[in-house]
């Protein structure tokens, strides 16, 4: 059964391409742009932040809606002693996780259009969380978390992600609060303007029409983690950027995210699709167009530079279970002893490249 969801996903794309759209309707008292003229301060930080969420917990669950809206009240802590209180809106976001995966759907949190500067949420209207999903998934969690601080460290055109540490209160029934590990996502408002570009709002877009070379980082950063659940022509977990004044065709930007089916995560529930050639997420698959050996070794050689920041991020982290953390950092073992073995990785790049570009039905064209 577990196979199922992939395919499933696969095909739902062709059709239901607005699923993965990066816009979120909501209702006219409520947000419908993030705030441009308030610094935004929210992802500046690593520290955990500690906030509490109470709202019909019961109806959320069971509805797994995308379009209702339900009542909530957001609590986080400035001290000790001084708090702050805020009426949001929340409702469930995502795909697969939010119809079939997860107890605890993905959660959206709306705020009122009108901020006050100077707050942790000042400029924020809307907030992608990835939390728990269910009892006993906390680990995959702040794994996922991490692979995005892994990848910040290779390049700006990636989404920022700050760590929360959740309490669930119910407003409806009494019952024990629960608390769980969570991240934000950086909304794409602010994505473009901290890196100067713009979503692109037009379709039939393809591997050959981004940027070599961060189309190639991109590439080799997911084959690093072991993520093949990802397209550009349907858009699937990429984000498509352009340089808010740029022209030039064929010059495109991708920023990846949703990195739960990735090997180096492990999620119980990741299966690949079955139309590739490998087994298990654990196994890693090239899935960009070719580069010439010499353009592979380059890509190759930013990882090798980074190699001791990469690792530094998952054995400084301090919130991973050790079996985690040697899980993570055996899953990049694998991914560096290519490289250091007469960097073989260049070679095994040229060969899955090449079986990727035999496959119309993957689109890359």
């Amino acid at each position: 059964m577990k196979k199922i969801y992939p395919i499933l996903l696969f095909i739902l794309t062709f059709f239901i391409q607005p699923a993965f759209s990066q816009i979120d309707s909501l209702r006219a008292t409520y947000a419908v742009r993030d705030t441009q003229d308030i610094k935004v301060t929210l992802f500046d930080s690593d520290e955990v932040f500690d906030i509490s969420l109470k709202f019909d917990i019961q109806r959320y669950k069971k509805a797994r809606s995308d379009t209702m809206n339900l009542d909530a009240v957001l609590t986080y802590y400035i001290s000790d002693k001084d708090s702050v209180v805020k009426n949001i809106k929340v409702r469930a976001r995502g795909n697969i996780r939010r119809t079939a995966i997860c107890d605890f759907p993905p959660l959206m949190l709306n705020f009122k259009m009108k901020d006050q500067a100077g707050e942790e949420f000042a400029g924020i209207n809307k907030l992608k969380i990835v939390p728990y999903c269910r009892i006993g998934y906390e680990q995959y969690v702040l794994r996922e978390y991490l692979v995005y601080k892994l990848y910040n460290v290779l390049t700006d055109y990636s989404l920022r992600v700050r760590l929360f540490k959740i309490t669930y209160l119910s407003s409806v029934k009494e019952k024990k609060p629960l608390t769980q590990y969570g991240f934000a996502l950086e909304p794409i408002s602010l994505l473009e303007k901290r890196t100067k570009t713009r979503e692109l709002s037009y379709t039939n877009v393809t591997q050959r029409n981004l940027r070599p070379e961060v189309l190639d980082r991109a590439a080799i950063f997911n084959y690093m983690i072991g993520n093949t659940d990802w397209s550009v022509p349907i858009k699937h977990n990429v984000i498509l950027v352009t340089d808010a004044k740029n022209s030039v065709a064929n010059d495109n930007l991708i920023i990846p995210y949703d990195f739960d089916y990735s090997g180096i995560v492990g999620t119980d529930y990741s299966v690949p699709f079955e139309s590739l050639p490998i087994k298990t997420v654990q196994e890693r698959l090239y899935m960009a167009i070719c580069r010439s050996e010499a353009e592979f070794a380059n890509t190759v050689n930013e990882f090798m530079e980074k190699k001791d920041e990469l690792y530094k991020v998952i054995n400084t982290f301090p919130y991973i279970s050790e079996n985690s953390r040697k899980s993570m950092t055996k899953y990049l073992d694998g991914f560096y002893y290519l490289i250091d073995k007469r960097n073989s990785l260049v070679k095994k790049l040229a060969s899955d490249c090449r079986w990727f570009e035999n496959q119309s039905n993957l689109r890359v064209r």
